[in-house]
């Protein structure tokens, strides 16, 4: 197997408050709210983002607006934004907004939830996957594929690293711009990590860029991304505030913060080309919106001490909560 890799110069951050943050959520988040985070998370400095999902309405009443958002988004050149689409009418509702960059499709590696999550079994979302990612490519639009509960599901447990490697040799075949694991309900642990995702670069190669998305239920989310960045992972997800989690799996709570794992990063002289400050300020407002307390640390102890307070004991920067 591939030995760990150094740790790049620079990741990409991929932006998922708007759609993964905001779907578990009991508030109904306005349009305007919506599009106000997703340019926040712009001004922030994210140039990669998730912005909705086009799952039935119905079923994810927070996603309901998704065209409107589309709609309402920022048109420049520098900016990825992402759809997610669960089966081939969400697929087609992201074509029809012509507003969006890239389709996001999901895999589950086990039947369970694959039942749960998109109403059919895990060959027919794979199968589903496959010929999205096929007219995407014909048609010149982005696509990648994203393997959830890749380390472990809440109705059938443990995953097998073959398992994985099966459904991942399998979307490679229609030229995803990237495939992705999740740890949809925050269960894997950094050593399994870091296995998996060398064995994904030992079977794709370097041609297939890598992502990881992380949850972190079991305070595992952060050590699980720097096991990733050892594997060599291109792109790691993080959620503004570390809110979000899967309505269709049991006590699943919200993805890493981006502004902690900003934090982790800028630490280690990783460049991300995303603002820590700002992450902390739209993370505050995001309190204000949802009404409540949202996870992120750095929300209630700001960055790192600048040193010049009375007493030495240093100053939280700004945008920190007492």
């Amino acid at each position: 197997m591939t030995d760990r890799m150094p740790l790049a110069d620079r990741v990409t951050l991929m932006e998922v408050s708007p759609r993964d943050g905001l779907q578990n959520e009991s508030t109904l988040v306005s349009t305007d709210d919506k599009l106000t985070l997703i340019h926040r998370a712009l001004e922030a400095g994210a140039r990669r983002l998730e912005v909705t999902s086009f799952a039935h309405p119905k079923l994810m009443p927070q996603m309901a607006d998704a065209e409107a958002v589309c709609s309402g988004l920022p048109q420049r050149g520098d900016v990825v934004y992402t759809g997610l689409v669960l089966n081939q009418r969400g697929y087609e509702r992201l074509l029809a907004t012509e507003r969006l960059d890239e389709a996001g499709l999901v895999v589950p590696a086990t039947d369970a939830f694959a039942l749960r999550n998109q109403g059919m079994d895990g060959d027919a979302c794979l199968a589903m996957a496959r010929r999205v990612l096929r007219d995407a490519r014909q048609r010149g639009l982005r696509a990648q594929a994203t393997i959830a509960v890749a380390f472990g599901c809440p109705f059938e447990g443990e995953v097998a690293l073959s398992k994985l490697l099966e459904i991942a040799g399998s979307l490679a075949e229609e030229g995803p711009v990237e495939i992705a694991l999740a740890d949809t309900v925050g269960v894997g642990v950094p050593g399994q990590v870091l296995e998996a995702f060398l064995a994904l670069r030992d079977l794709l190669g370097p041609e297939v860029p890598l992502r990881a998305h992380f949850h972190d239920t079991r305070n595992t989310g952060l050590a699980n991304a720097f096991a990733a960045l050892q594997a060599g992972v291109e792109t790691l997800d993080a959620s503004i505030g570390g809110i979000g989690g899967c309505p269709f799996a049991p006590n699943a709570t919200g993805n890493i913060a981006s502004e902690d794992l900003q934090y982790m990063l800028s630490r280690m002289g990783i460049e991300t080309g995303v603002d820590l400050d700002a992450l902390i300020e739209i993370a505050a407002w995001l309190e204000t919106v949802l009404d409540k307390r949202i996870p992120s640390m750095l929300l209630r102890s700001g960055g790192f001490p600048s040193g010049n307070e009375p007493g030495g004991t240093g100053a939280a920067t700004s945008g920190s909560k007492p």
